[in-house]
């Protein structure tokens, strides 16, 4: 399985940011695609994640400014951070957990995104 994501970079803080992910290779059907952001020193945590299904899932961090959605049918989803603050600034990072129907989950990550947010 491969996560590729983009969309990173700098904002301003009140800015937006849109990050793009795309899982390809041997996806289940049944699965969760999410975003994590992790800041040097700090614990990895969850953003947002969407079921194959489309039903989100959010972080405290991010209920009320980011939205998650899922291109219906494929294995591409997109964060949508609005009102951006400097404690957003992170490495981001995509995944997708594959539900297998042996009962078996396996997890592929992506390499991650940097998002900077400047006050």
């Amino acid at each position: 399985v491969q996560v590729v994501e983009s969309g990173g970079g700098l904002a301003q803080a009140g800015g937006s940011l849109r990050l793009p992910c795309t899982a390809s290779g041997s996806v289940s059907r049944t699965n969760i695609m999410g975003w994590y952001r992790q800041a040097p020193g700090n614990q990895r945590d969850l953003v947002a994640s969407v079921t194959n299904n489309g039903n989100p899932n959010y972080g405290d961090s991010a209920k009320g400014r980011f939205i998650i959605s899922r291109d219906h049918g494929k294995n591409t989803v997109h964060l949508q951070m609005n009102s951006l603050k400097p404690e957003d600034t992170a490495v981001y990072l995509c995944n997708v957990v594959n539900r297998w129907r042996n009962g078996i989950q396996t997890v592929d990550w992506g390499q991650g995104t940097h998002v900077t947010v400047s006050s």
